[in-house]
């Protein structure tokens, strides 16, 4: 069964952009089935703003065919030692939602246990160019309601130009996770993600759009100087 990993990473101006404009292709990558990498970005931040693209962070979203392949790739490849220097979290698969090109998603979905375990949320889409001014007119309230959401840990969004944009998000259960896309979390922005969808679903934003539910099984190192962003697993690094 396959693995994914989701990485960040704060380097040098130099390394970010080959990483993002010259990225290592599966082909030349032993066990990566597919990886998108991206500039981290500040959910909720004003468009134009140095907070809203922080172009020496990286993000990094990959498949991978086992868990050797991974540990692999961060000790042995350029890039990999790069990343290692940041934090990653190890996801194992439950959901998806919409679709993708490029990864190679599990068709048997999954569910928690306990609707109180932690779960990790990744979207990625493809933009309709012309629709991007609306996009953001309506995902920026729920970049705030997510950013500010007592149930998450660890919450941005990223980039690469010029279609991609994705979300991260860690929460300490599955349930405020799912009380928030179905709104009924409590407070004024409550509603929010439950309108933009309905007007996504009205006129769409992108030409792909998926939405994948995991169950965290690892993380590994520092971010901002703060670790342990997933609540109750035992092999914390």
């Amino acid at each position: 069964m396959s693995i994914f990993t989701y990485h960040l990473v704060r380097t040098s101006y130099w390394s970010a952009l080959k990483a993002i404009v010259f990225p290592p292709i599966p082909q030349n990558v032993k066990g990566l089935i597919h990886a998108e990498y991206m500039t981290a970005m500040t959910l909720g931040s004003p468009v134009f703003s140095p907070s809203r693209m922080l172009v020496r962070e990286i993000a990094v979203f990959a498949q991978w065919e086992n868990e050797a392949v991974i540990d692999h790739f961060m000790s042995e490849n350029k890039l990999g030692r790069i990343l290692a220097k940041g934090w990653y979290t190890k996801l194992a698969f439950l959901r998806q939602w919409g679709s993708i090109t490029g990864f190679k998603i599990p068709t048997e979905m999954s569910e928690l246990e306990s609707p109180e375990a932690p779960v990790v949320a990744v979207t990625i889409a493809r933009m309709k160019l012309p629709e991007i001014p609306r996009f953001i007119r309506w995902g920026r309230p729920v970049e705030k309601q997510v950013r500010d959401h007592p149930g998450t840990t660890l919450s941005l969004a990223s980039i690469r130009f010029p279609r991609t944009v994705s979300t991260f998000s860690i929460w300490k259960s599955q349930k405020e996770m799912t009380d928030m896309v179905h709104g009924h979390s409590t407070g004024p922005q409550s509603k929010k993600h439950v309108n933009a969808m309905k007007e996504r679903k009205r006129k769409d934003f992108h030409f792909e759009f998926t939405t994948l539910r995991f169950q965290p099984i690892s993380e590994f190192g520092e971010w901002k100087g703060q670790k342990n962003f997933i609540p109750n697993l035992t092999n914390n690094n």
